[in-house]
């Protein structure tokens, strides 16, 4: 289905920079969205929680700014992550701060988000739901969520183990809505086999841990840059819940990649004090299986023009490509 209307003619490719913990903050944001792209970050990662007013305001008021002094660039809407989750006690304050100052899309992650759409449909704000699977998609749709977030095997962080091209295709039979593609998507090519496959948008995340507005430590940047697929490990150990992490910086902190015992999902937390306290994260960081796909670091605008060169390029070999095949079959009927 077409996107929606907060994003067309706003984007200047199909894509959505997605909400990573720690490393999403204004900086990158607003990069993300001046290059074109929607921007995101969790609001958990504004601490104290006083500091979320502040980031969306800095944010409104940069992009505003912006699209003034260049009104005929495409500078895309902004999102804010919200965890709904039992653990998560700011879940009601960051949700009235985002309602407040009409944050244009809200990510919501783990329980199907029904007061969080009540919320940002009363002042015209979309939401979009990370889902692993047909079940907690048809949740959320229930629960009247503008769009998909089909976090497929490979993506990073905290991601599913069900191939994209199984789920989007399930998932598209039953959901008219927008849906979003995420795993292993690093490249422009990625971007438009997404859309080839059904999707609307594409999600990237570890791409862009890879650039200089990222807040990431250099040795995290560096580590992306020098490893590949196979140096991805998938555990549940850290939080509770199976994610991809880099297994070079699982080493670091003393531990065996091969031999991960697995974690205990009740002690998953994303209160006021949450995870900065643990070394997930921070110390043992998470990535894609993407990630051979990335060898430097560059700017935001750096790397979303290059995206656009590889999905433009990817598209005109594939339009050839098609048309060739096209023409071999009517060749063949004909004979």
């Amino acid at each position: 289905m077409p996107i929606p209307a907060i994003l067309q003619d706003r984007l200047t490719l199909p894509a959505i920079g997605a909400p990573l913990f720690i490393v999403s903050a204004p900086e990158l944001v607003i990069a993300q969205c001046k290059a074109g792209i929607v921007g995101a970050f969790p609001a958990l990662n504004a601490r104290p929680k006083e500091r979320l007013e502040e980031w969306i305001v800095q944010i409104k008021t940069e992009l505003d700014a912006y699209q003034k002094a260049h009104p005929d660039r495409r500078v895309a809407p902004f999102a804010v992550n919200q965890i709904v989750h039992a653990s998560n006690d700011r879940l009601e304050h960051d949700v009235a701060v985002c309602a407040k100052y009409k944050v244009p899309i809200t990510i919501t992650s783990l329980r199907a988000p029904a007061d969080v759409v009540k919320a940002a449909h009363a002042y015209g704000g979309i939401v979009l739901h990370d889902v692993i699977n047909v079940r907690h998609a048809m949740k959320a749709a229930e629960e009247g969520v503008d769009g998909l977030i089909l976090v497929c095997a490979g993506a990073g962080g905290h991601a599913g183990t069900l191939s994209p091209f199984a789920l989007l295709a399930e998932v598209r039979r039953l959901f008219p809505g927008t849906i979003a593609l995420s795993g292993a998507i690093a490249n422009g090519a990625s971007i438009l086999a997404a859309q080839a496959m059904g999707a609307d948008l594409a999600y990237l995340g570890t791409r862009f841990i890879a650039t200089r507005e990222a807040n990431a430590s250099p040795d995290y940047k560096r580590m992306l840059v020098e490893t590949a697929a196979g140096d991805i490990v998938y555990s549940s150990l850290f939080t509770g819940v199976h994610g991809n992490y880099l297994g070079p910086s699982i080493v670091a902190a003393g531990l065996d990649p091969k031999s991960l015992p697995d974690g205990d999902k009740t002690k998953m937390s994303f209160g006021s004090g949450g995870s900065s306290k643990t070394k997930v994260w921070r110390d043992i960081w998470g990535a894609g299986q993407g990630v051979g796909s990335i060898s430097d670091v560059p700017t935001v605008a750096e790397c979303v023009a290059r995206l656009r060169a590889e999905y433009a390029q990817a598209a005109a070999e594939l339009a050839k490509r098609s048309f060739a095949d096209a023409a071999r079959v009517a060749a063949a009927a004909a004979s």
